[in-house]
């Protein structure tokens, strides 16, 4: 198998061609001469070339933009610029440009033939290594890509157990089935017309399935009582946000699911439940998933009392804007529904 490098001289001397050809092939490289870079071009279109000699001042095109032309489109060819002017204002544009040396004729052949071999291996490095990187970003994509398929199973798997805790939730609270599902998805448009990310809306469409996971503790009878209900029976059922978290806290979830169900019944005053924090000591989310609460559960029916609409429930968080509900918050809210963006059905 013939492994010699193949070398292309440019020069309009033709001397200087003879002389090149004859050292070169007495090194083992095959030669091949362009008189000027018309020929030059034509010859490099069907033969691959590890190196070109090009000489600077030509005839017609120059030999600097006969250089520009193999860099730019032959990124495995390395150019070594062979001139009788010794300019080093020439020979940093050569340098700026790409080229691997800039040789001052007269040379000496075992200078040449040196530069050649050092052009040679620089390039076959530069060859190796963007292989290497091109190998290694086309691994991290495949890996990339498998981890995102193993953490899209696991989002969907995650999702699916918070599904049936919200089903469970609503088997003993036929009267609310369906408030979680809609709390979750009122939160997560009010969340996306507030600009948060697609991962806190997530977390937060997450949080508002199961929002009430924590009424699993109250009596079924207190949950679907017609009457009104008695202080300490109310006293019971404000105790489900910390009852919730106590169950979610030690599970493993990408959201802060747990410190936002806590949360979604405090308010902006200190007047909320169970810790009465106020203002932006709670979470962004459970602010958010407050206002969703408090809308769906007076537009939908309870058993002590009917569905009171969607108009009622809106002007609730408008006369209580920054009192008991983040101001931002519910100007989104409002947006929606004034925009038609939202329906609750």
């Amino acid at each position: 198998m013939d492994d010699k490098k193949n070398i292309l001289v440019v020069d309009d001397d033709e001397q200087i061609l003879k002389l090149l050809k004859c050292l070169l092939e007495a090194n083992s490289y095959k030669c091949t001469l362009a008189v000027d870079a018309v020929e030059a071009r034509a010859t490099m279109k069907d033969r691959n070339f590890e190196v070109v000699l090009c000489d600077v001042n030509m005839p017609g095109e120059s030999g600097m933009d006969f250089a520009r032309y193999v860099l730019t489109g032959y990124a495995d060819t390395a150019v070594l610029m062979v001139t009788a002017t010794d300019d080093p204002e020439i020979a940093g544009t050569a340098l700026e440009i790409g080229a691997y040396g800039y040789i001052i004729k007269p040379f000496k052949p075992s200078e040449l033939i040196i530069d050649v071999a050092n052009a040679i291996r620089r390039k076959d490095l530069e060859i190796q290594n963007r292989n290497h990187r091109n190998n290694l970003e086309k691994l991290v994509a495949e890996r990339t890509e498998k981890l995102r398929d193993t953490l899209e199973k696991l989002r969907k798997a995650m999702e699916g157990t918070i599904q049936v805790i919200s089903s469970t939730v609503e088997m003993r609270d036929p009267y609310t089935a369906g408030h979680q599902r809609r709390v979750a998805a009122l939160a997560g448009a009010i969340a996306a017309k507030m600009g948060l990310t697609e991962d806190r809306i997530d977390g937060l469409r997450m949080a508002g399935l199961i929002h009430d996971l924590g009424k699993i503790a109250v009596p079924a009878e207190i949950l679907s009582k017609p009457g009104r209900i008695t202080e300490a029976e109310f006293n019971m059922i404000k105790c489900h946000p910390q009852t919730g978290y106590d169950i979610l806290k030690d599970m493993k979830f990408p959201w802060p699911l747990a410190q936002i169900v806590l949360e979604h019944h405090e308010r902006m005053d200190g007047s909320g439940y169970p810790q009465g924090l106020s203002g932006e000591d709670t979470l962004l989310e459970a602010r958010i998933l407050a206002v969703a609460d408090v809308v769906e559960a007076m537009a939908s029916h309870r058993p002590y009392r009917p569905a009171l609409g969607i108009d009622r429930a809106l002007d609730e968080i408008q006369q209580n804007r920054g009192t008991l509900y983040d101001t931002v918050v519910v100007d989104a809210c409002l947006k929606l529904f004034k925009e038609k963006e939202f329906n609750l059905e």
